[in-house]
């Protein structure tokens, strides 16, 4: 791939503006889309996102920050996603271009409501993009931790090397180390799965569980993300990489995990509304756990502690009661 193709952020939040300051260091011109025009107009004024890593500086002399979709989409050669999955749809369903030419990474960690597909899924179904031209760039990495510039890994998965080293390299700096895959579908749904996991181990936190039980509830969930897994994409891979383990480690026990603040309301007794007004920021795991129950409709794949999350989150079961039982079963 020609190291003067031109990359476009979708998104305005942490993971965007944290990927923002990431590709900054390796690009020449970086367009950068968010919805809200007055967080534009700041960021070309005081060179900071308002809302999301405020620390962060922007390098508005390479980053061409702007709320016109159309246009940062057309001059764009690579896509990157970064917007949460249940908005994926609205977003670019607004857009009347050809986008089948672009190459897309998804770093979006979720599932499309409108459809029960992860990101590549509805890119290559919805806008006809060869499958060879979507990536996924996943963890183990949090946003905050990048906004520190404390040192974190990304893996970048893609059928095609070249598009993968192109941005394993783009994505590389003193404080970012990349490694590429080639599993597209196993790298995504884990990065899927595990922000359900780490809502499970917040209402563990927010029930009084301490961090022995926690211990055994990780072991087993990544015993559970590798059987579906392996399940909707059977091939070889080595589900204890940091693609899998690690991703699913750093988002169910780290204090910047927005999954596991969500999952320590519901354990708190929080509603699901008032859980979210209190947060202000989407936790993916309560749209994945929904789209995942659905899809594992067909596959059957035994997934108690998704269940679990299921029951209390949709059908309003007691976590006291749910996790009673889960604590029966898991070994």
């Amino acid at each position: 791939m020609s190291k003067n193709k031109k990359i476009a952020v979708i998104g305005g939040g942490s993971w965007a503006t944290a990927l923002v300051k990431i590709l900054s260091n390796n690009s020449t011109e970086l367009l950068w889309w968010m919805r809200n025009q007055d967080a534009v107009n700041y960021i070309r004024e005081t060179k900071h996102n308002p809302n999301y890593l405020s620390s962060v500086p922007i390098n508005t002399e390479i980053v061409n920050v702007t709320s016109d979709l159309k246009t940062a989409c057309e001059k764009a050669d690579i896509i990157v996603l970064a917007v949460p999955s249940a908005f994926v749809h609205e977003t670019l369903s607004s857009l009347q271009i050809d986008l089948s030419s672009k190459v897309f990474f998804s770093a979006v960690k979720g599932i499309i409501p409108e459809r029960n597909q992860i990101v590549g899924e509805y890119i290559q179904n919805e806008y006809h993009v060869p499958l060879k031209h979507i990536g996924v760039i996943t963890g183990p990495c949090h946003a905050e931790e990048v906004a520190l510039e404390r040192l974190s890994y990304l893996t970048i998965a893609c059928e095609t090397n070249s598009n993968a080293d192109f941005m394993a390299h783009q994505l590389s700096c003193r404080y970012i180390k990349t490694t590429t895959s080639d599993d597209i579908y196993g790298t995504e749904y884990s990065a899927v799965l595990k922000n359900v996991i780490a809502v499970s181990a917040g209402i563990a936190h927010g029930l009084g569980y301490g961090d022995n039980y926690l211990s055994v509830l990780i072991s087993n969930a990544i015993r559970e993300i590798n059987c579906f897994v392996d399940a909707i994409h059977p091939i070889s891979r080595d589900i204890k990489d940091s693609a899998y383990l690690g991703d699913l480690l750093v988002t169910a026990y780290s204090k910047f995990s927005r999954n596991r603040m969500f999952g320590t309301y519901i354990g708190k007794g929080y509603s699901v509304k008032m859980a979210q007004m209190d947060m202000k920021m989407v936790a993916e795991g309560y749209y994945a756990v929904k789209c995942i129950k659905e899809i594992n409709k067909d596959l059957e794949v035994n997934m108690p502690i998704t269940d679990a999350v299921y029951a209390i989150i949709y059908e309003k079961m007691s976590p006291r009661i749910e996790f009673k039982l889960l604590s029966e079963i898991l070994k």
